[in-house]
């Protein structure tokens, strides 16, 4: 069961506080922030939260200043004398605005990725219809394991992350059909070439490294897909990725 440092929810239209809503299943959008530090710095905070009001315009929640509100919540809500290392977590419907606050947990190396028939509505979008999603990751140890969202033998993204594959030093993304998260963005502006095709399940053993990327793990290698016996080759692009990864984090500004 998830632990909350922070709940809270507001009716949209004037931000009074009503009872808590998380509202995974409801027709809107989500965005999930690392915060860390003290004073507290949040990561790719800008890109996050003009992520997010444009996503509102493609499931019909229009309120002029929407991207105020978002931004005064956060400030009523962020102690700027707490050290934090958690998940900020900003939803909206067209009623709705919840923010919540939990604990970050950071993945370990031995990380193992289970692979599911299971692919998400309209994926290229944040949005909140993750009940399924949350059904299987709610029996995992999180801190090492995650699912592979798998849908007509291809695998697109995971539970919680972005996915890239390395073969002889080549970099490889899924073709579509999986949403592009911010941290995800960052890396490809990192990488020379990333070729984005269709991989295939069974084609996972050719790849030396599988690598997680996202907000909530920031860079995580897979060491096993136990499903298919496949284990990992080398951590030597994971370490690239790690190195560009810590920069960002080093040199993010603090939250004001």
């Amino acid at each position: 069961m998830v632990k909350y440092l922070l709940k809270k929810s507001y009716r949209l239209k004037d931000l009074k506080e009503i009872k808590f809503n998380d509202l995974w299943g409801d027709h809107g959008v989500f965005t999930t922030m690392w915060i860390y530090g003290a004073p507290p710095k949040i990561l790719f905070f800008k890109d996050h939260i003009n992520n997010l009001v444009k996503s509102t315009k493609s499931y019909s929640i229009v309120k002029p200043t929407i991207k105020s509100d978002i931004l005064r919540l956060i400030k009523d809500n962020v102690n700027l004398t707490k050290k934090y290392n958690h998940l900020l977590r900003i939803a909206l419907n067209k009623n709705t605005l919840s923010i919540s606050l939990r604990k970050r947990i950071k993945p370990k190396l031995n990380f193992n990725l289970k692979l599911v028939n299971l692919k998400r509505q309209k994926p290229e979008f944040k949005n909140l219809k993750y009940k399924q999603i949350l059904k299987h990751l709610s029996k995992m140890d999180n801190s090492s394991s995650d699912i592979g969202l798998c849908s007509n033998n291809k695998i697109f993204e995971t539970g919680t992350s972005n996915l890239i594959f390395i073969k002889d030093g080549s970099v490889y993304s899924p073709k579509s059909k999986f949403y592009k998260g911010i941290t995800y963005k960052f890396f490809k502006s990192k990488v020379k070439k990333v070729i984005n095709k269709d991989i295939f399940v069974k084609s996972l053993k050719e790849f030396d490294e599988i690598i997680l990327i996202g907000s909530g793990k920031g860079v995580a290698s897979v060491k096993t897909v136990d499903q298919i016996k496949w284990k990992r080759k080398s951590l030597k692009f994971y370490n690239i990725l790690f190195k560009h990864y810590n920069l960002a984090i080093n040199n993010c500004p603090k939250y004001k």
